[in-house]
């Protein structure tokens, strides 16, 4: 018996509105299944709808100084310290496959501290790690240290941004029971068949 992917009833695909059925097959043509958070969210199409547009606002937009892969340490490091289980399988695989690291994602999701990467980097995190847990205490002295690595209040925005959507998507996650697919897990960890 396949395990359930959410505690709420889960849509069959051919039953979606067509904007989103289109959408879920477009990814599932790419990625060659349908990531679980598509049919789980799809328990209520509307807000699915505002979901991926506030997601591809995020993680789409052009410009910046942040690259994919540091857009996919963000949400790994933040919701490895909310324990969300989905975000931390299927956004590791994501930022693996982008960063061509296959120990990166495990690192981040423990410590971004004892990670492989820069110090830039690991001030951007530090910085995303204060936006998720005590954002209150945010002030003049975080924004000078980030420019200091060279990131401008676009930027700063930016982690603040994906920090905070991902707060939701993580809970939301934890609520529902939110299974990432087995796919997942090996993503990135293993060269791909040629």
């Amino acid at each position: 018996m396949a395990e359930s992917i959410s505690r709420y009833p889960v849509p069959e695909l051919k039953d979606l509105p067509a904007d989103l059925r289109e959408r879920i097959e477009q990814v599932q043509e790419k990625a060659g299944f349908v990531p679980n958070v598509f049919l789980a969210l799809a328990h209520r199409p509307d807000e699915l709808r505002a979901f991926l547009a506030y997601h591809d606002a995020l993680l789409l937009r052009e410009g910046g100084n942040l690259s994919k892969g540091e857009r996919e340490m963000i949400i790994v490091t933040t919701s490895g310290a909310n324990q969300c289980l989905y975000c931390v399988v299927a956004h590791g695989a994501i930022l693996r496959v982008y960063e061509k690291k296959p120990l990166l994602a495990d690192q981040l999701a423990v410590n971004h501290r004892k990670a492989d990467i820069t110090p830039r980097q690991k001030a951007m995190l530090d910085f995303a790690l204060k936006v998720s847990r005590a954002s209150h205490e945010i002030g003049e002295v975080d924004f000078a240290l980030l420019r200091t690595h060279g990131f401008d209040d676009e930027d700063i925005w930016d982690i603040a941004g994906i920090t905070a959507f991902f707060g939701l998507s993580n809970r939301m996650a934890n609520v529902i029971s939110m299974r990432p697919n087995d796919e997942f897990y090996l993503m990135g960890r293993v060269p791909r068949a040629k």
